[in-house]
C-alpha cells in the first residue's frame, strides 16, 4: 500500500535527536520523507544551509526513504514540486500549536491543496528546541544528549569560533 510523501520544512539549525524522533515516526506513516532545509534570510543561523544540509545528510544516511534538500522562498512554491505530499510538522507544546497552526492555516489559504499533519515527539523530546541547544553550546554546556555526535563536534566548534571573534 502506498502511504504518500512527507515534505519536513525547518532550518535545522543544529539538526538535534528531537528532528531525528520526528523523522523516524514521519516514516512510520509515510513512504518517503524529505527533509527540506530552509534558508529564511530574517534569522541570523549558525550554520549556513549548505552545512545544515550536509549534517541532515550525514544523520540520516542509514534512511533510505529520506531525501534532503534545501529551499528558499514559500513552502507552498516549493511544494508543487511533489504533488499531493503533505507537510510534515511536530509540536511539543501548546506555544508550538498557535504557531504551526496559523501557519497551516496561511499555507492552505496560499494553495487549498496544502495539507499538515502535526505529530508528537517522544515524550523524552518534548523540551528541545534547536534554539536552546545553540544557547546551551554558546555558554560551553554539554549538548551531546540533545545532538548526534558529528553535529555535536560541529556546533561546539562553531561555537568556539563566534566566541573567538
Amino acid at each position: 500500500m502506498n502511504k504518500g510523501i512527507a515534505i519536513y520544512p525547518g532550518s535545522f539549525d543544529p539538526v538535534t535527536y528531537g528532528h531525528l524522533d520526528l523523522v523516524q515516526r514521519g516514516l512510520k506513516v509515510f513512504d518517503r520523507l524529505v527533509i527540506a532545509a530552509v534558508a529564511n534570510p530574517s534569522k541570523d543561523p549558525l550554520f549556513t544551509l549548505e552545512e545544515r544540509v550536509e549534517m541532515l545528510k550525514e544523520v540520516t544516511v542509514h534512511l533510505k526513504a529520506v531525501t534532503v534538500e534545501s529551499f528558499g522562498g514559500l513552502l507552498v512554491d516549493y511544494m508543487r514540486r511533489y504533488p499531493g505530499a503533505v507537510v510534515l510538522r511536530g509540536l511539543r507544546a501548546v506555544s508550538d500549536f498557535e504557531y504551526e497552526f496559523q501557519m497551516s492555516l496561511t499555507n492552505r489559504e496560499l494553495d487549498d491543496g496544502l495539507e499538515t499533519i502535526f505529530m508528537l515527539p517522544s515524550l523524552e523530546y518534548t523540551y528541545l528546541r534547536a534554539s536552546l541547544v545553540k544557547e546551551v553550546a554558546h555558554l560551553g554546556g554539554d549538548v551531546s544528549r540533545f545532538v548526534p555526535p558529528q553535529i555535536c563536534r560541529r556546533l561546539i566548534e562553531r561555537c568556539r569560533e563566534r566566541r573567538r571573534a
